[in-house]
C-alpha cells in the first residue's frame, strides 16, 4: 500500500460532507475527530466547500480532508490550495483524472463498469469510487468487476449506512468506506454537533472491530493488534470491548476471511490467546 491507501485502511470510514456554511466546518470536523473519525469528503456542492477545507485542514491537520463532487479543473485547483489531499469526482472524468494526475493530486473517479475501472488501472491508480454503490449493485458488482484487476481497491459511497457498513468492509476488495448517515445535512444545520459525534462513534465502533482483525491479516500490523490486545484485555472482561462488539462477532469474521488468505483457521476462543495471533498470520 501507499501513504494514501494506508490511511485510507485505517480510517475505514470516510464522512460525506455537504456544508452550506463555512461556520460549521470547524465544530463539525471536531466531533468527527472526538468520534474517532479522521477524514472527510467535502463536496464541492455549495459556495462553502473551498473555505471549509481550508478551515477544517488548519484546525485539525491530522485528518485526511479530501473534495468531492469535483466537476471541473478548476475545483481542482481550489481545493488542492486549500488543503485538500485528495480528489473525488462522482464519475471517470478523463480530463478531471489526468489532470490531477499531471499535478500529482491523489485522484479517486467513479467507476461502476468495467470500462472505466480499465480506464483506472491504464492509468496506474489503485484506489477508485464505486457511487453510487447499493443502486449500481452493491458488493456483489464489486467483486465480479473487481476480479480481473487484483490490485485495484475500492471506495463504496452511495447507500451506505450503519446497517450494512460492517458487510462492505468485509470484502477484501473494499479499502473504506463513504458515507453520509453520520453528517447529515439537518443535523449540520441545527447545530447538533453532539448527536455526530456520537453517531461517528459508533461507525468508528463497527469498523474499528473489522480492523482489528484486518489487522491480523498482514505480517506487519501482527505484533500492533497484539499489542493492543495485550494492552487492553487486563482492564476488560471483554478486550473488544471498546470496539463495541463481541469477541465473537469479531472472531466469526476473520474466521471467513483468514482461510481464504492463509489456509490457516483460528478458532474464535483463540482470540484471547495472543501467541496465536503473535506467530504471524499472513
Amino acid at each position: 500500500m501507499n501513504e494514501l491507501e494506508e490511511k485510507f485502511y485505517e480510517t475505514g470510514v470516510v464522512p460525506v460532507v455537504v456544508l452550506e456554511d463555512a461556520e460549521d466546518a470547524v465544530p463539525l470536523a471536531q466531533a468527527l475527530v472526538e468520534g474517532g473519525l479522521l477524514s472527510a469528503e467535502v463536496t464541492f456542492r455549495t459556495a462553502a466547500a473551498e473555505e471549509s477545507i481550508r478551515r477544517m485542514t488548519e484546525a485539525f491537520p491530522q485528518m485526511l480532508v479530501g473534495a468531492g463532487t469535483v466537476l471541473t479543473k478548476e475545483q481542482v485547483d481550489a481545493a488542492a490550495a486549500a488543503g485538500a489531499k485528495f480528489i473525488v469526482s462522482p464519475g471517470f472524468d478523463p480530463e478531471i483524472v489526468d489532470y490531477c494526475l499531471k499535478k500529482k493530486i491523489p485522484v479517486l473517479p467513479g467507476c461502476i463498469s468495467p470500462s472505466e475501472v480499465a480506464q483506472a488501472v491504464k492509468r496506474g491508480l489503485t484506489i477508485v469510487k464505486f457511487f453510487p454503490a447499493e443502486q449500481a449493485g452493491g458488493i456483489a458488482m464489486i467483486k465480479a468487476m473487481a476480479a480481473p484487476y487484483v490490485g485495484l481497491k475500492f471506495m463504496p459511497t452511495g447507500g451506505i449506512n450503519a446497517g450494512n457498513l460492517t458487510e462492505y468492509l468485509s470484502c477484501d476488495k473494499i479499502l473504506c468506506c463513504g458515507g453520509s448517515w453520520m453528517v447529515k445535512g439537518d443535523l449540520v444545520k441545527a447545530g447538533d454537533f453532539g448527536n455526530i459525534r456520537e453517531l461517528s462513534a459508533e461507525a468508528g465502533n463497527d469498523f474499528s472491530a473489522y480492523a482489528l482483525g484486518k489487522l491480523l491479516l498482514s505480517q506487519k500490523r501482527t505484533e500492533e493488534a497484539v499489542r493492543w490486545l495485550e494492552e487492553n484485555k487486563e482492564n476488560s472482561d471483554d478486550p473488544w470491548e471498546q470496539c463495541g462488539k463481541n469477541v465473537i462477532q469479531v472472531s466469526q469474521w476473520i474466521l471467513a476471511v483468514i482461510p481464504e488468505r492463509s489456509g490457516r483457521i483460528i478458532d474464535p476462543v483463540d482470540i484471547y490467546d495472543c501467541s496465536q495471533m503473535g506467530s504471524g498470520t499472513t
